[in-house]
């Protein structure tokens, strides 16, 4: 068995990171077997090494080698590109072709960019894993085929698998051994050894001198993020081998030729909601059900009472927390409430004087208010609880942001929280 430095060597892979070591090695150990294996990794980072490893390795060495970009192949034709297809079975079919799988029988298949493929292709190569049959298009006849079949991805497969764009049994057939390669960033100590065998390679190639980078612009290629990899890494070192007539790179020649390098920053994006996350139609028409209700209620007792009584100013003082949580909140808090900067006057409720006689007539007349007042719907009442406890939970009980996500003022807030006893 050859060692990594030697594997390195002879298939021009530079580097001396750990993960890539790693890599190497499980791809020499898995060579001598026909076990199915799946490359990952980020687009650039040189997954296409990895199949010519196990295949020149293998007892199928002398045998066929093909690589297919499943990316690169028409839905509609893949089919026939990989299986085959008989004379007449489709528009253009002139003639019967052998596909990919027939050719290489004996050999080894690097299927590129596996995800891509068509959940039709899928099971006719779930097939091929499990017993090596496959049919060509178009045919009846049961055909058999031995072949290493490779695959490799840039694509997050469970991500794939839940969107239902790549079936689970096929993802598990294929990633019997699973070799990952690390991207471009988290290799640091490889990034200017690269970029010195690629800068020998074109200086070599263009005829003319290899061109050096000063410290700082090792600082800058060293701290850039190389989306695009090695590939990326290459392109680079390719354009200024070219363009750049002073053959010593300073840090601001090069950062001219990396794409936005003041903003190369990670972000993390969520991609799913939370459950918790007021995301249905439901939910919000649920929270603006619960507020109007509430509210309601508050204007029919504070009518009621005002109705009864007939002092507007007694009135105005006996139910000044009601008419704060409907109109606003005032300069004075309660005394277990945290004190709020924020200011605003009382609403003051004109002065009407009604006589008694007619406040009983109302009173009686609208009597049907305190009912409508102390019934409560079930549902209504679990969704308001609901949704309180969500948002307290979300923001770690801090009463300000949960109000402001709940679309209700902090001194509703807490007295919701008392009336729940939360």
């Amino acid at each position: 068995m050859e060692s990594v430095q030697a594997i390195k060597q002879r298939f021009g892979i530079i580097g001396n990171n750990a993960a890539l070591n790693r890599a190497i090695e499980k791809a020499i150990q898995v060579s001598p077997t026909d076990i199915s294996v799946l490359v990952t990794g980020e687009s650039g980072v040189g997954k296409e090494s990895i199949p010519k490893i196990i295949h020149q390795l293998s007892h199928r060495k002398h045998n066929k080698y093909i690589a297919v970009n499943c990316g690169a192949i028409p839905e509609g034709t893949i089919d026939s590109e990989l299986f085959g297809h008989e004379k007449g079975s489709f528009t253009g079919a002139t003639q019967t072709r052998e596909g990919y799988f027939e050719v290489a029988d004996g050999g080894t298949i690097f299927l590129d960019e596996v995800g891509e493929l068509p959940l039709t292709t899928q099971v006719r190569l779930l097939r091929v894993l499990e017993n090596g049959e496959f049919l060509k298009v178009g045919s009846s006849k049961v055909q058999k085929t031995n072949v290493r079949i490779v695959a490799a991805t840039n694509v997050n497969m469970f991500e794939a698998i839940q969107k239902e764009k790549f079936r689970e049994d096929l993802f598990y057939r294929l990633s019997t051994v699973d070799i990952h390669l690390p991207p471009l960033r988290d290799r640091q100590e490889d990034i200017h050894l690269l970029f010195r065998k690629f800068a020998s390679d074109f200086a070599l190639k263009y005829k003319m001198p290899t061109i050096k980078l000063t410290d700082q612009a090792v600082q800058v290629l060293l701290k850039h993020r190389w989306a695009g990899n090695v590939r990326q890494l290459r392109n680079i070192a390719e354009q200024l081998s070219v363009l750049e007539q002073n053959r010593t790179i300073t840090a601001e020649t090069l950062q001219s030729y990396l794409p936005n390098s003041k903003t190369n920053l990670p972000a993390v994006i969520k991609t799913s909601k939370a459950e918790s996350d007021f995301s249905s139609e439901r939910e919000i028409l649920y929270k603006v059900l619960f507020d109007m209700k509430s509210d309601l209620n508050d204007l029919k007792k504070l009518t009621l009472e005002l109705m009864k009584n007939g002092n507007a100013k007694e009135v105005e003082k006996k139910n000044e927390s009601l008419i704060q949580k409907i109109y606003g909140s005032s300069d004075e808090d309660d005394a277990e409430y945290e004190e709020t900067t924020e200011e605003s006057e009382l609403l003051s409720i004109p002065e009407h004087k009604i006589d008694h006689s007619e406040s009983l007539n109302k009173s009686d007349k609208y009597h049907f208010a305190e009912e409508i007042q102390e019934e409560e719907t079930l549902s209504l009442h679990d969704k308001e609880l609901e949704l309180i406890k969500k948002s307290l939970e979300r923001h770690n009980g801090k009463r300000k942001l949960a109000a402001a996500e709940l679309g209700i003022s902090e001194r509703t807030l807490y007295r919701k929280i008392k009336q729940y006893d939360l």
